[in-house]
């Protein structure tokens, strides 16, 4: 079935739709926070612009703004950025304050949320299907088509009568595109670590964030959380409790530092770069922070004045390096970058202290399935019994591991390549896939984690939403839509 087909039809919000053979269409696969926020720029230039012959289709089985970060329910998981530098808009940094004040949010002492509180990530997905709904509102949006489907697998078409990429659904048809947006987001979790006993037991969760997968953790065991990032936050504050400890490891140990109690300055970023190779900029780095934290008190005010230049130091680095970078610093660097609410550090600070979570270092050496759960054998010897083992060691990055139809389908065809190191796609600056050797560029792009390996810096809100936004503003130039070597698709 084409999306281009003249007397066609395609179901929006339980709507029939006509398709026509002069409509450009553009999808963007995933309705998470990268995709929501495509497909609401998209929109909302589009309506600025007066653009008409133009239909947006986004792809998710799970409803828009929700994703794997913003499907969470529990009161307690906090965006881990002020409410001030998470809006949606980068044209508009004030909408979500706004919004949170327009809608009621309050937070659990009855006071309206301001910029600097750290509101639930619920109703952060919220907002964010709020922002698409109201783009498609804008008086001269083009038409939105929302298909609860997953994509499984994509080609390039090589009839230039024909629109250039064809997408294959999971309920077996296939819809053509003008050009492809892949918001994918965050894979589950890689399970390398762990021994194919604990992977075969009961109490084993691969994926704490798949629904109802607490549900399965007993309520009067022990758990063991394997990994000490985010994730394990989140994981513990939700599975704390009396009668019950919940065990925290990873390979290093260290776990996610607290934002400032109050807002702090953020100075210039500094006059260097990675010219000089790694070791050269780990003491720059080192030499910046000790310097902030001597003029401001806080050795954060060092890490933020490093965020407009981590990207550029990174694209400077060698692959060589790189890959050192990865190995041994991005872990501390990530737990100091990425920090987590002052209130959720203390209620990690208080269920530590009340005995009811224990955090350490070592990695899983053996597993065997008990009667009553899971015996695990820690790289120290140490052993001990589990009612559930928890993988908290954060989304695969590496795509050829990623056990996704649509990856390995894209990379098989060669319309992509895995960038040199770091994990994800390996795209061009403005995020077009790289295709493999011998094969001719696609219309096809993608933002926010699967540009990892190229940026490193690229999970966050407030990079993702330039990304749409930046995309959203090429894909509407109609000349760039155009695949090299090939000729345009027919409008």
């Amino acid at each position: 079935m084409s999306a281009r087909g003249a007397d066609r039809h395609s179901e929006r919000n339980g709507l029939l739709v006509s398709r026509s053979s002069t409509v450009q269409h553009i999808a963007v696969v995933g309705a998470g926070a990268a995709g929501t926020l495509t497909a609401t720029r998209l929109l909302r230039h589009a309506a600025a612009e007066h653009r008409t012959g133009l239909r947006i289709w986004l792809i998710d089985p799970a409803p828009a703004g929700r994703g794997l970060a913003f499907g969470t329910e529990q009161p307690h998981h906090l965006l881990n950025v002020p409410a001030g530098r998470m809006s949606a808009h980068r044209d508009d940094p004030g909408h979500l304050v706004r919004w949170l004040a327009e809608h009621g949010e309050r937070g659990t002492c009855g006071e309206l949320y301001g910029e600097h509180d750290f509101i639930p990530r619920g109703r952060y997905g919220r907002y964010l299907a709020d922002c698409l709904d109201a783009a498609g509102r804008l008086d001269g949006a083009p038409d939105l088509v929302r298909l609860h489907d997953r994509v499984v697998g994509i080609a390039r078409q090589s009839d230039p009568a024909a629109a250039p990429l064809r997408l294959r659904l999971g309920s077996g048809q296939w819809l053509d595109f003008d050009a492809v947006v892949l918001a994918l987001g965050n894979f589950a979790p890689g399970q390398g670590w762990a021994p194919p006993e604990l992977r075969a037991a009961a109490g084993y969760l691969p994926d704490p964030w798949a629904p109802g997968a607490l549900e399965r953790v007993p309520e009067d065991r022990d758990v063991l959380l394997v990994g000490t990032g985010l994730t394990m936050v989140d994981m513990a504050l939700s599975l704390r409790r009396p009668g019950r400890v919940v065990h925290a490891l990873s390979r290093n140990g260290l776990v996610p530092q607290p934002h400032a109690d109050a807002p702090l300055v953020v100075p210039p970023a500094p006059d260097i770069d990675a010219s000089s190779g790694l070791d050269a900029l780990r003491r720059a780095v080192l030499r910046q922070i000790s310097s902030c934290r001597r003029e401001y008190g806080d050795w954060r005010t060092g890490v933020d004045s490093l965020r407009p230049l981590t990207i550029a130091l990174w694209q400077q680095l060698s692959t060589a390096d790189q890959a050192r970078l990865l190995g041994r610093d991005l872990r501390l660097w990530e737990t100091h970058r990425h920090r987590i609410p002052p209130v959720s550090a203390a209620a990690l600070r208080g269920a530590v202290d009340a005995g009811l979570v224990s955090l350490g270092r070592g990695t899983v050496a053996e597993a065997l399935s008990t009667a009553d759960g899971i015996e695990v054998r820690l790289d120290s010897g140490a052993r001990q019994r589990f009612g559930a083992v928890l993988n908290c060691t954060g989304s695969q990055a590496d795509l050829a591991r990623v056990d996704d139809p649509l990856i390995a389908d894209l990379l098989a065809g060669g319309l992509g390549s895995l960038a040199p190191v770091g994990g994800g796609f390996d795209t061009t600056a403005a995020g077009r896939l790289r295709p493999a050797a011998d094969h001719v560029a696609a219309p096809l792009w993608t933002l926010g984690s699967l540009r990892r390996g190229n940026l490193l810096e690229t999970t966050a809100i407030p990079e993702i939403r330039c990304q749409a936004d930046d995309l959203a503003r090429l894909l509407l130039d109609h000349s760039r839509l155009e695949p090299q070597g090939a000729a345009a698709p027919r409008r």
